[in-house]
């Protein structure tokens, strides 16, 4: 039977954790959680904002963007549809550090910091899932940082198409433009390496998005970009 319920219910209610909590506590969640909207271009949340809870796309993508450096801004991540993301920013009371910027339209979900806390304190279940999502994170900062020392595109955009940084799916409703805001790379160069890794039969280009083909040959071509 399909939900009647509004996006942002539904979600939190189809989160692994969910039906661990209590009766009670599962009904506040799905009155209180709510959705924000943002158009494309849009800082949805800008730096030095007032942290207001943990956040999830429920459609679209953002960008987490470092605030502008000497006329530079730098994005260190993409968060698509389905993922959660500012869990550190929810723990800690601080302004946020960083901005989300839409890449299309876009819906997020916000689980508001009472009821965020709430769950840390009261959920084995909510807390495994935390732990869980911290440590995918860190894997992904770690291998960001690395990458920033390697002066090769190549490297660099097969590393954002990896599973490491869209774990649910391999069809990635992507543009090159927004790939290239991601890498922090112009759109031809973006485009370049995305042909030759057509060529190697390693992914698909559909209307300008990308498809991933063949996981095990990206790794390769990882590995060998990594070494050059």
């Amino acid at each position: 039977m399909l939900s009647t319920l509004p996006p942002a219910p539904r979600f939190i209610s189809a989160q692994p954790w969910f039906a661990s909590v209590p009766a009670a506590l599962q009904e506040r969640l799905r009155d209180e959680v709510f959705a924000v909207q943002g158009d494309k271009g849009a800082v949805m949340m800008p730096a030095g904002s007032a942290v207001e809870g943990w956040h999830a796309v429920l459609s679209g993508l953002v960008m987490l963007q470092s605030p502008a450096s000497k006329g530079r801004a730098s994005a260190f991540i993409g968060v698509p549809d389905g993922e959660w993301f500012g869990e550190g920013s929810a723990m800690k009371p601080e302004p946020r550090k960083y901005n989300v910027v839409a890449l299309r339209p876009t819906t997020l979900l916000c689980l508001p910091l009472p009821l965020f806390a709430t769950l840390r304190e009261s959920s084995l279940a909510f807390n495994q899932f935390l732990v869980q999502h911290l440590n995918m994170r860190l894997g992904q900062a770690m291998t960001i940082i690395e990458a920033g020392r390697t002066q090769s595109p190549e490297h660099r955009v097969a590393l954002y198409l990896s599973r490491l940084f869209w774990r649910s799916t391999r069809r990635l409703n992507l543009t090159q433009d927004e790939l290239g805001q991601l890498v922090g790379l112009s759109r031809q160069t973006v485009n370049r390496v995305l042909r030759t890794l057509e060529a190697l039969g390693i992914v698909s280009l559909d209307f300008g998005k990308v498809a991933i083909v063949d996981d095990e040959a990206l790794g390769a071509y990882l590995a060998a970009t990594a070494a050059a």
